[in-house]
Protein backbone atom coordinates (compact mmCIF):
# COMPACT_ATOMS: atom_id res chain seq x y z
CA UNK A 1 0.00 0.00 0.00
CA UNK A 2 1.40 3.27 -1.34
CA UNK A 3 2.25 5.38 2.24
CA UNK A 4 3.71 8.62 2.07
CA UNK A 5 7.57 8.77 1.03
CA UNK A 6 6.97 5.12 -0.34
CA UNK A 7 9.58 4.35 -3.37
CA UNK A 8 8.87 2.77 -6.67
CA UNK A 9 9.86 -0.56 -7.27
CA UNK A 10 9.80 -1.66 -10.66
CA UNK A 11 9.07 -5.59 -11.31
CA UNK A 12 6.70 -5.08 -7.97
CA UNK A 13 3.63 -7.04 -8.22
CA UNK A 14 1.26 -4.47 -7.84
CA UNK A 15 -1.24 -6.00 -5.84
CA UNK A 16 1.32 -6.87 -3.08
CA UNK A 17 2.07 -3.28 -3.03
CA UNK A 18 -1.22 -1.58 -2.95
CA UNK A 19 -3.34 -4.06 -0.82
CA UNK A 20 -5.03 -2.71 1.91
CA UNK A 21 -3.95 -5.57 5.06
CA UNK A 22 -7.66 -5.70 6.32
CA UNK A 23 -8.35 -5.83 10.02
CA UNK A 24 -6.09 -3.26 11.06
CA UNK A 25 -6.67 0.67 11.71
CA UNK A 26 -6.49 2.41 8.33
CA UNK A 27 -5.20 6.34 8.96
CA UNK A 28 -5.86 7.36 4.93
CA UNK A 29 -3.62 10.80 5.87
CA UNK A 30 -0.78 8.14 5.77
CA UNK A 31 -1.30 7.42 2.21
CA UNK A 32 0.10 10.11 -0.72
CA UNK A 33 -2.90 10.04 -3.29
CA UNK A 34 0.04 12.16 -5.16
CA UNK A 35 2.55 9.15 -4.90
CA UNK A 36 2.88 6.57 -7.86
CA UNK A 37 3.77 3.27 -6.24
CA UNK A 38 5.61 1.14 -9.23
CA UNK A 39 4.35 3.30 -11.97
CA UNK A 40 6.58 3.79 -14.96
CA UNK A 41 7.74 7.08 -14.94
CA UNK A 42 5.66 10.22 -15.58
CA UNK A 43 2.55 10.89 -17.52
CA UNK A 44 3.73 10.27 -20.66
CA UNK A 45 5.57 7.17 -19.73
CA UNK A 46 2.12 5.36 -18.19
CA UNK A 47 -0.07 6.08 -21.07
CA UNK A 48 2.35 4.15 -23.25
CA UNK A 49 2.85 2.06 -20.50
CA UNK A 50 -1.31 1.75 -20.21
CA UNK A 51 -1.63 1.41 -23.93
CA UNK A 52 0.71 -1.69 -24.07
CA UNK A 53 -1.18 -3.43 -21.67
CA UNK A 54 -3.90 -3.76 -24.29
CA UNK A 55 -2.97 -6.57 -26.27
CA UNK A 56 -1.85 -8.83 -23.48
CA UNK A 57 -5.36 -7.54 -21.58
CA UNK A 58 -7.67 -8.05 -24.46
CA UNK A 59 -5.96 -11.53 -25.15
CA UNK A 60 -6.39 -12.90 -21.44
CA UNK A 61 -10.45 -11.64 -21.33
CA UNK A 62 -10.61 -13.55 -24.72
CA UNK A 63 -9.36 -16.78 -23.37
CA UNK A 64 -12.12 -16.44 -20.15
CA UNK A 65 -14.97 -15.67 -22.62
CA UNK A 66 -14.14 -18.68 -24.59
CA UNK A 67 -13.34 -21.02 -21.40
CA UNK A 68 -16.75 -19.90 -20.34
CA UNK A 69 -18.35 -21.60 -23.44
CA UNK A 70 -17.14 -25.17 -22.22
CA UNK A 71 -18.36 -24.86 -18.45
CA UNK A 72 -15.68 -22.71 -17.45
CA UNK A 73 -17.85 -20.53 -14.67
CA UNK A 74 -15.09 -18.26 -13.97
CA UNK A 75 -15.61 -14.32 -13.87
CA UNK A 76 -13.93 -10.85 -12.71
CA UNK A 77 -15.74 -7.91 -11.05
CA UNK A 78 -14.31 -4.82 -10.83
CA UNK A 79 -14.95 -2.27 -8.00
CA UNK A 80 -14.48 0.99 -8.36
CA UNK A 81 -14.89 3.88 -5.18
CA UNK A 82 -13.93 6.91 -4.68
CA UNK A 83 -14.85 10.05 -3.47
CA UNK A 84 -16.48 12.59 -5.93
CA UNK A 85 -13.82 13.60 -9.20
CA UNK A 86 -11.78 10.54 -8.25
CA UNK A 87 -12.19 9.03 -11.31
CA UNK A 88 -14.26 6.45 -11.68
CA UNK A 89 -15.88 7.57 -14.88
CA UNK A 90 -12.67 8.12 -15.99
CA UNK A 91 -11.05 4.61 -15.49
CA UNK A 92 -14.22 3.39 -16.96
CA UNK A 93 -12.92 5.33 -20.04
CA UNK A 94 -9.88 4.64 -20.84
CA UNK A 95 -9.35 1.03 -18.83
CA UNK A 96 -12.49 -0.86 -20.16
CA UNK A 97 -11.71 0.67 -23.45
CA UNK A 98 -8.88 -1.52 -23.60
CA UNK A 99 -11.14 -4.57 -23.40
CA UNK A 100 -13.67 -5.95 -26.07
CA UNK A 101 -16.81 -4.30 -24.96
CA UNK A 102 -18.72 -6.91 -25.64
CA UNK A 103 -17.30 -9.18 -23.04
CA UNK A 104 -17.81 -6.29 -19.89
CA UNK A 105 -21.05 -5.90 -17.57
CA UNK A 106 -21.05 -2.45 -16.40
CA UNK A 107 -23.04 -0.81 -14.35
CA UNK A 108 -23.05 3.00 -12.03
CA UNK A 109 -24.67 2.75 -8.73
CA UNK A 110 -26.96 6.09 -8.25
CA UNK A 111 -29.23 6.89 -5.49
CA UNK A 112 -31.61 3.47 -4.56
CA UNK A 113 -34.90 3.77 -6.39
CA UNK A 114 -38.04 3.21 -4.14
CA UNK A 115 -38.11 -0.24 -5.47
CA UNK A 116 -34.76 -1.19 -4.51
CA UNK A 117 -35.40 0.37 -1.00
CA UNK A 118 -37.92 -2.03 -0.46
CA UNK A 119 -35.61 -4.80 -0.55
CA UNK A 120 -32.33 -5.62 1.16
CA UNK A 121 -29.42 -3.61 0.04
CA UNK A 122 -27.74 -6.24 -1.75
CA UNK A 123 -30.64 -7.42 -4.01
CA UNK A 124 -29.95 -4.75 -6.69
CA UNK A 125 -26.40 -5.90 -6.44
CA UNK A 126 -26.80 -9.32 -7.09
CA UNK A 127 -28.98 -8.15 -10.53
CA UNK A 128 -26.09 -7.09 -12.36
CA UNK A 129 -23.62 -9.32 -11.75
CA UNK A 130 -20.95 -10.60 -13.99
CA UNK A 131 -21.80 -13.95 -15.72
CA UNK A 132 -19.26 -16.89 -16.75
CA UNK A 133 -16.64 -15.14 -18.88
CA UNK A 134 -16.99 -11.85 -18.29
CA UNK A 135 -15.44 -8.51 -16.84
CA UNK A 136 -18.10 -6.71 -14.68
CA UNK A 137 -17.33 -3.12 -13.47
CA UNK A 138 -18.82 -1.39 -10.90
CA UNK A 139 -18.91 2.68 -10.72
CA UNK A 140 -19.39 3.07 -6.64
CA UNK A 141 -21.31 -0.22 -5.41
CA UNK A 142 -22.65 -2.08 -2.53
CA UNK A 143 -20.25 0.02 -0.73
CA UNK A 144 -22.61 3.31 -0.56
CA UNK A 145 -24.56 1.09 1.76
CA UNK A 146 -21.68 1.81 4.32
CA UNK A 147 -20.23 4.70 2.85
CA UNK A 148 -23.06 7.25 2.41
CA UNK A 149 -25.43 5.72 4.66
CA UNK A 150 -22.99 5.92 7.39
CA UNK A 151 -22.19 9.76 6.65
CA UNK A 152 -25.85 10.91 6.03
CA UNK A 153 -27.41 8.36 8.71
CA UNK A 154 -29.80 6.72 5.84
CA UNK A 155 -29.81 3.93 8.13
CA UNK A 156 -29.58 3.25 11.74
CA UNK A 157 -26.28 2.95 13.72
CA UNK A 158 -26.40 -0.72 14.07
CA UNK A 159 -28.16 -1.33 10.72
CA UNK A 160 -24.48 -0.37 8.93
CA UNK A 161 -22.73 -2.11 11.55
CA UNK A 162 -24.16 -5.71 10.54
CA UNK A 163 -23.85 -4.77 6.55
CA UNK A 164 -19.93 -5.24 7.45
CA UNK A 165 -20.51 -8.95 7.79
CA UNK A 166 -23.12 -9.23 5.20
CA UNK A 167 -20.60 -7.77 2.46
CA UNK A 168 -18.28 -10.39 3.71
CA UNK A 169 -20.45 -12.97 3.61
CA UNK A 170 -21.62 -11.91 -0.08
CA UNK A 171 -18.07 -11.07 -1.27
CA UNK A 172 -17.14 -14.58 -0.34
CA UNK A 173 -19.68 -16.45 -1.68
CA UNK A 174 -19.11 -14.89 -5.24
CA UNK A 175 -15.15 -16.11 -4.71
CA UNK A 176 -16.81 -19.54 -3.98
CA UNK A 177 -18.42 -19.57 -7.02
CA UNK A 178 -15.73 -18.38 -9.53
CA UNK A 179 -15.99 -14.91 -9.13
CA UNK A 180 -12.31 -12.97 -8.95
CA UNK A 181 -13.24 -9.58 -6.96
CA UNK A 182 -10.83 -6.72 -8.06
CA UNK A 183 -12.29 -3.89 -5.55
CA UNK A 184 -9.90 -0.56 -6.08
CA UNK A 185 -10.10 2.95 -3.59
CA UNK A 186 -9.20 5.36 -5.72
CA UNK A 187 -7.90 7.68 -3.02
CA UNK A 188 -7.86 11.28 -4.21
CA UNK A 189 -6.63 14.05 -1.93
CA UNK A 190 -8.93 17.37 -0.89
CA UNK A 191 -7.13 19.71 -2.87
CA UNK A 192 -7.38 17.72 -6.52
CA UNK A 193 -10.64 17.62 -5.85
CA UNK A 194 -10.92 21.04 -5.73
CA UNK A 195 -8.76 21.50 -8.48
CA UNK A 196 -10.96 19.36 -10.49
CA UNK A 197 -14.44 21.10 -9.44
CA UNK A 198 -13.18 24.31 -10.64
CA UNK A 199 -11.93 23.45 -13.89
CA UNK A 200 -15.74 21.54 -14.71
CA UNK A 201 -16.78 25.27 -13.57
CA UNK A 202 -14.17 26.62 -16.00
CA UNK A 203 -15.34 24.53 -18.92
CA UNK A 204 -18.78 25.10 -20.25
CA UNK A 205 -19.07 21.97 -21.95
CA UNK A 206 -18.63 20.18 -17.84
CA UNK A 207 -21.16 21.95 -16.19
CA UNK A 208 -23.55 19.36 -16.49
CA UNK A 209 -20.68 17.00 -14.56
CA UNK A 210 -21.43 19.91 -11.85
CA UNK A 211 -23.97 19.77 -8.93
CA UNK A 212 -24.30 22.28 -6.61
CA UNK A 213 -24.49 19.74 -3.98
CA UNK A 214 -20.56 18.86 -4.51
CA UNK A 215 -19.51 22.03 -2.35
CA UNK A 216 -21.58 20.63 0.78
CA UNK A 217 -20.68 17.20 0.40
CA UNK A 218 -16.78 18.50 0.90
CA UNK A 219 -17.65 19.77 3.61
CA UNK A 220 -18.03 16.31 4.85
CA UNK A 221 -14.88 15.62 3.76
CA UNK A 222 -13.53 14.28 7.32
CA UNK A 223 -16.80 11.95 7.86
CA UNK A 224 -16.44 10.60 4.20
CA UNK A 225 -12.78 9.92 5.13
CA UNK A 226 -13.74 8.14 8.43
CA UNK A 227 -16.24 6.11 6.79
CA UNK A 228 -13.82 5.35 3.77
CA UNK A 229 -11.11 3.96 6.76
CA UNK A 230 -13.86 1.49 8.55
CA UNK A 231 -14.66 0.06 5.08
CA UNK A 232 -11.47 -0.76 4.38
CA UNK A 233 -10.55 -2.05 7.31
CA UNK A 234 -13.28 -4.49 7.80
CA UNK A 235 -14.14 -5.17 4.48
CA UNK A 236 -10.10 -6.05 3.31
CA UNK A 237 -10.48 -9.36 3.12
CA UNK A 238 -8.10 -12.82 1.76
CA UNK A 239 -10.75 -13.22 -0.72
CA UNK A 240 -11.76 -9.79 -1.66
CA UNK A 241 -9.12 -7.68 -0.55
CA UNK A 242 -9.27 -3.39 -1.21
CA UNK A 243 -6.47 -2.11 -3.37
CA UNK A 244 -5.53 1.98 -2.73
CA UNK A 245 -5.06 3.51 -5.99
CA UNK A 246 -3.17 7.13 -5.53
CA UNK A 247 -5.36 8.47 -8.04
CA UNK A 248 -3.98 12.53 -7.96
CA UNK A 249 -2.61 11.15 -11.22
CA UNK A 250 -5.13 10.12 -13.85
CA UNK A 251 -2.59 8.75 -15.83
CA UNK A 252 -0.94 6.38 -12.65
CA UNK A 253 -4.77 5.72 -11.76
CA UNK A 254 -5.67 4.43 -15.09
CA UNK A 255 -2.02 2.21 -15.51
CA UNK A 256 -2.36 1.02 -12.06
CA UNK A 257 -6.32 -0.29 -12.66
CA UNK A 258 -5.39 -1.86 -15.78
CA UNK A 259 -2.38 -3.39 -14.00
CA UNK A 260 -3.94 -4.84 -11.52
CA UNK A 261 -6.83 -6.12 -13.60
CA UNK A 262 -3.82 -8.05 -15.58
CA UNK A 263 -1.98 -9.61 -12.59
CA UNK A 264 -4.92 -11.15 -11.52
CA UNK A 265 -6.08 -12.38 -14.74
CA UNK A 266 -2.74 -13.75 -15.64
CA UNK A 267 -3.39 -15.72 -12.41
CA UNK A 268 -6.66 -17.08 -13.15
CA UNK A 269 -4.72 -18.49 -16.56
CA UNK A 270 -8.15 -18.86 -19.18
CA UNK A 271 -7.31 -21.57 -21.09
CA UNK A 272 -9.10 -21.64 -24.94
CA UNK A 273 -11.05 -25.02 -24.69
CA UNK A 274 -10.04 -27.82 -26.69
CA UNK A 275 -12.11 -28.69 -30.38
CA UNK A 276 -15.02 -31.58 -29.59
CA UNK A 277 -14.90 -32.21 -33.13
CA UNK A 278 -12.15 -33.74 -35.75
CA UNK A 279 -10.42 -30.94 -36.57
CA UNK A 280 -8.50 -32.57 -39.30
CA UNK A 281 -12.12 -34.15 -40.58
CA UNK A 282 -13.84 -30.36 -40.89
CA UNK A 283 -10.55 -29.14 -42.84
CA UNK A 284 -10.79 -32.13 -45.56
CA UNK A 285 -14.33 -31.71 -45.71
CA UNK A 286 -13.75 -27.82 -46.53
CA UNK A 287 -11.04 -28.09 -48.95
CA UNK A 288 -13.31 -30.37 -51.07
CA UNK A 289 -15.97 -27.69 -51.54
Amino acid sequence: MAEKGSKSRAGTDLRELLRVPGGKPVDLAAYDARETPAGPGGKRAGETATAALGTPLADLQERLWAASTAGDRRRVLLVLQGMDTSGKGGTVKHVIGLFNPSGCRIHAFKAPTPEELEHPFLWRVRKVLPEAGELGIFDRSHYEDVLIARVRALAPPAEIERRYDEINAFEKSLADDGVTVVKCFLHLSYDAQRDRLLKRLDRPDKHWKFNVSDIDERALWPAYQQAYEIALERCSTPHAPWYLVPADHKWYRNWAVSRLLLEHLAELDPRYPEADFDVAEARRRLLEQ
